[in-house]
């Protein structure tokens, strides 16, 4: 024999009107995004058991799974990067704890993926690490030391470079198709192999010192320009080439 048990309705408090209670199922993972409100208490002396709760229809499991992923990616997208404070360490956080970056042979010899792609890097300091083969393309790297590292293999496409100091890097092989080179320093740089288009701005440049372009195809425009240079001279003093030999300077 069963007895009818009836419930009196749930009503919100006043204060909790406008609170907001948020629960998604996706994936067999529960995510809450705000706290329930507060109820009234159920008076009823006779309630023992909860109303069933009527559910909606469950998501074809390979949605669930895309539906998921969707959200973890949209999630990461548009959490903010901090910014560069003066004498900050953000270069740091950006390279350590990236992930847009074309590399995963890392900093300083280590596994990481960096966050360098498309963000404004003025005025960092990236002095002695080792950026093999990560990309800084379509970046803003004004006024940032790259004094004496590795560069080999990485990217400055489309990116601004004005005033950068690559003093002693090792460039070989690197990307700096339709970069901005104004005040740049390519004093004792290595150059080698890198790709370079018709409009790789050089115009501006600072110096080029000792550096080395030993097998970079320049259009003849490009050339010229630098061979005219006044600091189109000297010998890298770690390939041992003469600046002007590299760059097949007319004599």
């Amino acid at each position: 024999f069963k007895k009818n048990r009836s419930f009196p309705p749930v009503m919100a408090s006043s204060s909790s009107q406008h609170a907001i209670s948020a629960r998604r199922l996706v994936g067999g993972a529960l995510l809450v995004l705000v706290a329930a409100p507060s109820y009234a208490a159920v008076t009823h002396a006779k309630a023992s058991a909860l109303t069933p709760v009527r559910r909606g229809p469950n998501l074809p499991p390979a949605f669930a799974r895309a539906l998921a992923g969707g959200l973890v990616a949209l999630a990461l997208s548009t959490a903010p990067l901090p910014s560069l404070a003066e004498g900050g360490q953000v270069e740091d956080f950006k390279i350590q704890r990236g992930g847009a970056s074309s590399s995963s042979q890392g900093y300083s010899g280590g596994a990481y993926k960096v966050i360098t792609r498309g963000v404004n890097l003025d005025r960092s300091n990236f002095e002695g690490k080792n950026l093999k083969g990560v990309a800084f393309q379509q970046s803003i790297v004004r006024d940032a030391n790259f004094r004496n590292t590795n560069l080999r293999g990485a990217t400055f496409f489309d990116a601004t470079l004005d005033g950068t100091d690559f003093t002693g890097a090792d460039m070989t092989q690197s990307n700096i198709e339709l970069a901005q080179l104004n005040r740049a320093i390519l004093k004792d740089t290595i150059l080698k192999e890198v790709y370079v288009v018709g409009n790789t701005l050089f115009e501006g440049v600072a110096t080029i010192e000792n550096s080395d372009w030993t097998d970079t195809q320049l259009r003849k425009d490009q050339r010229m320009y630098l061979c005219a240079l006044e600091s189109a001279k000297g010998t890298n003093p770690k390939t041992g080439a003469d600046t002007r030999e590299s760059l097949m300077c007319p004599e």
